[in-house]
């Protein structure tokens, strides 16, 4: 891998990474209100869980691989 898809790389999971956390937040204030949307709170939580895997994926490639 070179360095600039590392970088490329790390800059993506920045960018997720504040979406998800962003996701977190809406999800915390939506579940929190009497007149709750469930349908959207479920697609909230979904589009994390989405979020959450993309980012394991994007930091596994950051690894290096090592020959045994």
């Amino acid at each position: 891998m070179q360095v600039q898809d590392q970088a490329e790389i790390a800059h993506l999971l920045a960018e997720l990474r504040v979406e998800h956390r962003d996701l977190d937040v809406a999800i915390e204030h939506l579940a929190s209100t009497l007149s709750r949307d469930e349908l959207q709170l479920t697609r909230l939580k979904k589009r994390k869980l989405l979020l959450k895997d993309h980012i394991a994926r994007l930091e596994s490639k950051l690894i290096p691989d090592l020959d045994a």
